[in-house]
């Protein structure tokens, strides 16, 4: 046999999942590479020890200065594996002679990593696979790059699109389970989407696809400081369409951080959909004296810091729940130098706090909740949380809202908000309070002017397929 002939039949053999024999004699050392190490190190933070990727990644690319092209590619990898993380594990079960459960979890981090570059992103297959076989050896040595080497080439023999057909079930019979794999979103979510939207049509997959995509970065002016159109003006963004204080810069403007009027206090970085909604709560007309709020659950303290602004230009105060003490010391930073007293305590037990019935003007409960309208921007958060955590949060969500409606004085006004579109969490928790209170609830959709698609109410949920914001869920109650 030729030379060329032996080399053929070596390539047209079926590829092994299993490690290579190691080969005897030296090999080119691995390449160093930055950005990808960066990325695997976050994942393996996200696994081991539920880091949040958005706050981990930029830290470590400011200590290892990894800057430009790098960190783009750092980022679009980490992000990108995140939101992926339950296609990219079927497509690599499929690729295995073993439960992807009996794969070393170091492994596992690193095929998700190779696994993402081979089909989401324009990088050559072979540069994918030797890059993040370079991870491995720096690491672990020959035999388990070999592994990592076998697996990644039999995931390349198909396309994304491909391994799709292959693998997500029927739509005409499963269109929920067809939908959220090819978006990349545990089922249950997908469920709740629909079940929001009333569809499992094009809408629903085009508000899946939203999560995916990379979303803009949204500061917000503080009132009585700055303008919107300064705020624009002074950083390149544009005026957002509906906050009355918001600008939207493009994805992948840098860090926001760096902004002079941000590092001036003049401005911070929050979602427009988290400024509307608390800007609503400002909206309906109240008898008598209006110069008393609260924020029942305060933590970070972004809306505490935007309604302490609005209330200080009319000399009111604000009062900040927050029952994490290191969530509260946020809050305190937030707030600083604006009208607002921090409680450090349950906001379920307001008289340890001082606080007592019919104290408040206004009151804003922004509930802790599952989070899954903000998943574009907390990309591990899908496969983090489960169906059963949904249960325990609506139990705490109806009673802080009890509690808050407690606390609100007659013809006061108390707004509900989670940053969720499913349906418990939402109109569930508004509904059964409404039941046992009698309480009156306000058409929400005046308080958010000007903005389209915003349904029959009287609640109002955003879209970030609709409105480019969060998926926040505001209710207005008036007691």
């Amino acid at each position: 046999m030729t030379q060329q002939g032996r080399r053929q039949e070596r390539f047209s053999r079926p590829r092994s999942p299993h490690p290579p024999r190691r080969r005897n004699g030296p090999s080119r050392p691995p390449v160093e590479d930055p950005a990808r190490q960066a990325a695997l190190d976050t994942l393996r933070e996200v696994r081991a020890r539920d880091a949040y990727a958005n706050l981990l990644l930029p830290q470590l690319l400011r200590e290892r200065r990894i800057t430009g092209r790098d960190a783009a590619l750092a980022t679009e990898l980490t992000y990108g594996a995140c939101r992926s993380i339950g296609l990219l594990d079927q497509i690599l079960d499929a690729c295995l002679d073993r439960p992807l459960a009996k794969v070393e979890p170091t492994l596992l981090d690193v095929l998700r990593l190779g696994t993402y570059q081979l089909l989401r992103t324009r990088i050559p297959a072979h540069a994918a696979v030797a890059s993040t076989v370079d991870l491995v050896r720096g690491e672990q040595g020959s035999r388990q790059s070999g592994f990592v080497n076998a697996v990644l080439r039999k995931v390349s023999e198909l396309d994304e699109d491909a391994w799709l057909d292959r693998l997500a079930p029927d739509p005409d019979k499963d269109p929920i389970g067809n939908v959220a794999l090819r978006s990349a979103h545990p089922r249950w979510v997908a469920r709740a989407f629909a079940d929001t939207l009333g569809t499992t049509g094009d809408e629903l997959k085009t508000a899946l696809d939203a999560d995916n995509e990379r979303p803009a970065v949204h500061l917000v002016a503080r009132p009585g400081e700055i303008t919107a159109e300064e705020l624009a003006a002074m950083t390149g963004g544009e005026v957002a369409p509906y906050s009355p204080y918001g600008v939207r810069l493009e994805a992948g403007a840098g860090d926001p951080a760096g902004l002079d009027p941000v590092r001036e206090r003049l401005a911070s970085v929050q979602d427009e959909g988290s400024q509307l909604c608390a800007i609503a709560l400002t909206r309906p007309g109240v008898e008598g004296g209006d110069e008393r709020w609260l924020d029942l659950c305060a933590g970070p303290g972004g809306k505490s810091a935007l309604l302490a602004a609005v209330l200080g230009i009319s000399g009111g105060r604000l009062d900040a729940v927050e029952k994490a003490p290191h969530r509260a010391r946020l809050v305190e930073r937030s707030t600083e130098g604006l009208p607002v007293t921090v409680h450090v305590g349950d906001g379920r037990q307001p008289a340890a706090l001082g606080m007592g019935t019919g104290t408040f003007d206004r009151i804003l409960v922004d509930a802790p909740c599952t989070g899954l309208g903000s998943l574009r921007r907390r990309p591990e958060a899908r496969w983090r949380r489960q169906p059963s955590d949904v249960g325990e949060l609506t139990k705490l969500q109806r009673e802080l809202l009890l509690t808050a409606l407690d606390l609100v004085r007659p013809g006061g006004v108390v707004g509900y908000v989670v940053c969720s579109p499913h349906l418990s969490e939402t109109i569930g928790v508004v509904a059964d309070v409404v039941r046992r209170t009698g309480v009156t609830p306000l058409d929400a959709r005046e308080s958010f002017p000007e903005m389209p698609d915003l349904g029959a109410g009287p609640y109002v949920q955003l879209w970030p397929h609709r409105h480019g914001t969060d998926a926040m869920f505001c209710a207005l109650l008036r007691r």
